[in-house]
């Protein structure tokens, strides 16, 4: 731990922060936390990830100079709809990135939010279950801000060093208490408007890789649960997983 820099972060009173100088995983570290009965809106933060992961267990660089944060949450919500977060995280992403100076700011379906079309920031959830509903969700979230990974499946950006980690950590948690709040209250319905305003390529043509295929389309609308809704050749498809590659781009 490191307390005495977390004695300087002021967050929202609702967060319990674990802070660390390193750690394997963030999401590692709030699971075990979880399974300890650690409360809903319990953050860790690390300086640094030894082993980050992003969606489908892939590797997330995790060196000093970046935000690297998950929060525990115990959601009264049904494991597809508790789905939902992962875009409430993506809104919250792009006020945090906006307040600190960034500028063409989009969101990528499911989870990635871009800047300059550039991938500055990924959400993973994981979730378990505990009798009829979730046990908690472990929400993990990260940000460039002073580095971007040279080498990824996608172009990647940073903020250049503009906003240090604690401002930035300050920022994301004051922006996701007031969407979380919100998601709770009035559903899915503002966050999708939210997220719609910014989405990436929304009525243009994109690529959807699925496990067993690669689906051409049209991205016409996102679904109210969250689905992409893509006008293909063969009529419309609903997609609640896959990974979106944009012509030009990635």
């Amino acid at each position: 731990m490191i307390a005495p820099v977390a004695d300087r972060v002021r967050l929202p009173p609702e967060f319990r922060l674990a802070a660390h100088d390193s750690v394997g995983s963030t999401n590692d570290e709030a699971k075990a936390m979880a399974r300890d009965g650690a409360a809903d809106l319990t953050l860790v933060w690390a300086r640094e990830q030894k082993a980050g992961r992003g969606r489908q267990g892939r590797t997330w660089a995790s060196p000093r100079g970046n935000l690297y944060l998950s929060i525990v949450l115990r959601p009264k919500a049904k494991a597809a709809t508790a789905a939902q977060l992962s875009f409430v995280a993506c809104v919250a992403v792009g006020g945090t990135v906006a307040e600190l100076g960034a500028q063409d700011i989009e969101y990528k379906w499911p989870n990635d939010v871009l800047v300059g079309g550039r991938k500055i920031s990924g959400v993973l959830l994981e979730a378990e279950s505990g009798g009829d509903g979730l046990a908690y969700l472990i929400l993990g979230v990260g940000i460039n801000l002073a580095s971007s990974p040279a080498e990824t499946r996608y172009p990647a950006t940073s903020l250049h060093g503009a906003a240090p980690v604690e401002a930035a950590l300050e920022a994301f948690a004051r922006h996701f208490l007031v969407l979380y709040r919100r998601w709770t209250a009035e559903g899915f319905a503002p966050i999708r408007a939210a997220w719609l305003a910014r989405a990436a390529r929304l009525g243009q043509a994109i690529e959807v890789r699925l496990p067993d295929g690669t689906l051409n389309g049209v991205f016409t609308e996102l679904g109210a649960g969250g689905e992409l809704l893509l006008d293909t050749a063969a009529g419309r498809r609903i997609v609640t997983a896959g990974d979106v590659h944009l012509p030009g781009i990635g």
